[in-house]
């Protein structure tokens, strides 16, 4: 079960589409070569999932994801780059869709906090991974930003309510590990180090900052707090949007996201 709080709207594929291997992935490629097998769920528009690709010419890569909605998108992505070794599929983390020891790699990026039971998806990466493969997996674990904003704070504590409330488990980089070795990795299976995202030039800023603003405006996001707490909360929304714009104008103005990574070896 997905306890995704958001949906596949423009504002929120465009947020999504920025992530490419390089920015997301790093840790990840000095382990790949040119023939491997990877899954990659929770794939959303593809751009890390047909970047991968490109790592693995003689290779094939499956971007997995819940809905069909995104994978239109990710499917146009991979022809306008010429990326042939690519499937685009739907299916459930929780179970896969696959036979045991399928894949040199299972990689997931920003999924593990939107699932109710991230145990459960461990073991199905770990049942489908070959011995001697790798899941690897990168999430959130805490924000900080420059300057002080109210409604950046207002959105971080809303956005995390919400995300509690539907059974999810928002920002658990600096633990995700603990459920790897729940769910059969034992601990010296499992390699953790940890990146970072920041945002602060005016082009960075319009992206990160303008992006989350639009979504407060319009996305799954706002659909599902409005149901859960009322139409009242339209203000709070708002003055998130507002706190975000400004924000974005701040010539001194820092973002800064840092994850969890791990990889484990099977």
């Amino acid at each position: 079960m997905a306890t995704y709080t958001t949906n596949h709207a423009p504002s929120v594929l465009a947020t999504h589409g920025w992530r490419t291997a390089q920015n997301s992935a790093a840790y990840l490629l000095p382990h790949l070569t040119p023939t491997m097998k990877i899954l990659d769920i929770g794939c959303g528009p593809g751009s890390i999932t047909v970047d991968l690709a490109t790592y693995i010419p003689q290779g094939h890569i499956t971007g997995l994801e819940y809905s069909e909605d995104p994978l239109p998108a990710a499917r146009d992505l991979a022809a306008s780059r010429g990326v042939e070794n690519v499937t685009f599929i739907t299916g459930d983390i929780h179970e896969l869709p696959f036979e045991n020891d399928t894949f040199d790699v299972v990689h997931v990026h920003q999924v593990l906090q939107h699932i109710a039971d991230p145990v459960q998806a461990m073991r199905e990466m770990h049942r489908v991974a070959k011995s001697g493969g790798i899941v690897a997996a990168r999430e959130s674990a805490s924000f900080n930003w420059f300057p002080e904003n109210k409604g950046i704070e207002a959105w971080l504590e809303l956005a995390t309510r919400v995300a509690r409330a539907k059974g999810g488990n928002p920002h658990p980089g600096n633990m995700m590990h603990v459920w790897a070795t729940e769910a059969g990795f034992a601990r010296e299976q499992v390699k953790r180090s940890a990146g970072a995202w920041c945002f602060s030039s005016p082009e960075e800023r319009e992206y990160w900052g303008g992006g989350m603003a639009r979504r407060m405006e319009g996305s799954g996001f706002v659909d599902q707090v409005v149901a859960d707490e009322g139409e009242e909360v339209r203000e709070v929304l708002k003055g998130i949007a507002k706190g975000w714009r400004e924000w974005v104008e701040e010539e001194d103005g820092w973002f800064g996201v840092l994850h969890g990574e791990m990889l484990c070896f099977k």
